[in-house]
């Protein structure tokens, strides 16, 4: 997979007999779908961190302790960057990127590092909405956080032989 100017990228470049998996620039409506869809098993996850930190708050809310409220944002923030960089480091998809053929690779075309998607994460954190909107814009279609880390999002085309 090249980065600057070769649309489609090839990817998984192996001997002639076997298929290549051509990808392209995944458009800003995949990545909103994708994340939409990686709601659903979050929720559950964010519930059961929130009841316990109820609990060992005594029953009441964390807005009136900053330090069990800071506590509990840094525990929800670290699980759901777990969930997201675990799932790309596996297979390079989550399981809302997987229904609309979605994958985060390195910009080689190989899987990304676990360091690159912690900070791919960490920026989409810090720029979510103009980071997004940063694929309107670039020519290869990468927000901010795959500049950042180093990353491409990509929709796969079904494998075919050539």
């Amino acid at each position: 997979m090249r980065l600057a100017g070769g649309y489609p990228w090839r990817m998984n470049q192996t001997p002639d007999t076997a298929p290549k998996t051509i990808a392209q620039p995944a458009a800003l409506g995949f990545r909103l779908m994708a994340l939409i869809y990686d709601c659903l098993p979050l929720i559950p996850l964010v519930m059961i961190v929130s009841a316990l930190f109820l609990w060992l708050n005594g029953g009441r809310t964390v807005e009136h302790d900053p330090v069990i409220a800071g506590a509990e944002f840094i525990t929800l923030w670290l699980l759901i960057g777990t969930y997201f960089v675990a799932s790309w480091r596996r297979g390079g998809q989550t399981v809302g990127m997987r229904p609309w053929r979605l994958k985060v690779v390195a910009a080689d075309g190989r899987p990304a590092s676990v360091r690159a998607l912690w900070l791919r994460y960490a920026v989409a954190w810090l720029t979510p909405v103009v980071g997004l909107l940063w694929t309107l814009v670039d020519a290869e279609r990468r927000g901010l956080h795959d500049i950042a880390s180093g990353t491409l999002f990509v929709r796969l085309q079904p494998a075919r032989r050539d």
